[in-house]
């Protein structure tokens, strides 16, 4: 929504129902708080990857980081998501690597292939987290998405927000693109800014592409060595895909955004040109296996976060699951 940039007119217009969307999502919260709605307390602690704006920010990326570091530091982790966009008969669903997509959601399947975490998806985060520790012996549960799941109590909040297009017009749904005010930051443990720094960063995010991977060959080439090529992305924010591409000197000759959580099939591909590579997200490539072409390609990214908070956090979550042993 191009107007959640601005204070335009159908902003201005949209303003008394962003009152009552406040209006109630503070109350709900404030009724959390104080008790009089019971939520859940984890045996483990829990840390919540989120947002205040609606849109691609570049949580995914965070939860994989955060899941990487804290292995690395010994700690055995467990990620829980709502699983948007799965078609599940049953929740909670236990997810890994091998889970087909369209039960298990692209970034469940995608967290589990990338960090070998045990993954659980549900509406029900409560739920999700008994069903992993029930399962497994985890140290710390990381939530992908539910900043305003009240429902679930956390021991730590982590905000993620596009540098550029920032808070937007500082508005909550639907004049602007907040959940909560900007003031909800203050709150919060760390805020990551990805793609650079603004008024708001504690940490900043770049995403890094080192290679791309054939979806059929499994091969890996630089991405120096793709002069032309055609793109899809089925991301949040499909044009940082694209720009990241151009960034890597890779002349687009089309660039196709599809829907965030995109449902693919063969014939959404007949468009393009067979004898140029197409590119397309890690995110996208879990879910074209089965009718992928030797001229696909996939690009993953690091997340490369800096920052003293960054490692400050790493640090306090490090404790507090000694603090529970």
């Amino acid at each position: 929504m191009n107007f959640w940039y601005s204070r335009s007119k159908i902003a201005y217009l949209l303003l008394p129902f962003s009152f009552l969307f406040w209006l109630i999502s503070t109350i709900r919260r404030f009724l959390f708080q104080s008790g009089i709605i019971s939520a859940y307390k984890a045996p483990v602690p829990v840390v919540i990857v989120g947002n205040l704006s609606v849109g691609g920010n570049g949580k995914t990326p965070v939860v994989i980081w955060l899941v990487q570091q804290l292995q690395a530091r010994g700690l055995t982790c467990g990620v829980i998501s709502r699983g948007y966009g799965s078609r599940s008969e049953v929740y909670p669903l236990l997810v890994n690597a091998e889970t087909d997509p369209i039960q298990g959601g692209d970034e469940p399947v995608l967290i589990a292939k990338r960090t070998g975490a045990p993954v659980c998806i549900s509406p029900n985060r409560r739920q999700a987290v008994e069903l992993l520790l029930s399962r497994y012996s985890c140290d710390v549960i990381i939530s992908d998405d539910g900043l305003q799941h009240y429902k679930l109590q956390r021991d730590v909040e982590i905000v993620v927000m596009d540098a550029v297009r920032g808070l937007g017009n500082g508005w909550v749904l639907p004049a602007g693109p907040l959940r909560e005010l900007p003031r909800r930051l203050a709150d919060v443990d760390l805020v990551i800014t990805n793609g650079g720094e603004n008024a708001y960063s504690d940490a900043v995010m770049r995403l890094v592409p080192h290679y791309a991977i054939n979806l059929v060959t499994n091969e890996k080439r630089e991405l120096k060595g793709f002069k032309q090529a055609t793109a899809i992305a089925g991301i949040g924010n499909p044009s940082r895909f694209f720009k990241m591409l151009q960034g890597e000197g890779i002349q687009l000759v089309a660039a196709q955004a599809f829907q965030d959580h995109q449902k693919f099939s063969a014939d959404l591909f007949t468009r393009f040109d067979p004898t140029l590579p197409l590119l397309m997200t890690e995110k996208d490539a879990v879910k074209c296996g089965e009718f992928s072409q030797q001229n696909w390609w996939y690009v993953p990214v690091d997340a490369e976060i800096s920052g003293e908070k960054s490692t400050a956090l790493l640090d306090k979550i490090q404790q507090m699951t000694q603090q529970g042993k």
